[in-house]
């Protein structure tokens, strides 16, 4: 890839030459002169112990980059919505939590 066609937050896909064995993707977060630094958002288990080392950080050089297939990119976006629900306390629950008295006396 060129370094005009790289932007920030875009989702790539990634080779390494020396630190990890397997394509990866990632997500930049720097652009420098001749590379890019990315976040490493999906990786192949045979790597899990190499992108533990790198913390899920490297930086690779534009020609080992390419633009990510759009169904792998639909899919870490949809894992990465959380279903986190918010539900309302009534308020002699919140008195029992602050509150708390022992049943057994």
């Amino acid at each position: 890839m060129k370094k005009t066609d790289i932007k920030l937050d875009d989702i790539l896909s990634a080779k390494s030459e020396e630190e990890l064995t397997k394509p990866f993707l990632g997500k930049v977060e720097k652009i420098y002169e001749n590379s890019a630094l990315l976040s490493i958002i999906d990786y192949d288990k045979a790597d899990k112990t190499a992108v533990s080392d790198l913390n899920k950080k490297i930086v690779v050089n534009f020609k080992n980059l390419k633009s990510a297939p759009k169904r792998k990119i639909k899919e870490i976006q949809a894992l990465a919505k959380s279903d986190v629900k918010i539900e309302k306390i009534a308020k002699s629950d919140l008195n029992n939590i602050e509150n708390p008295t022992d049943k057994n006396k």
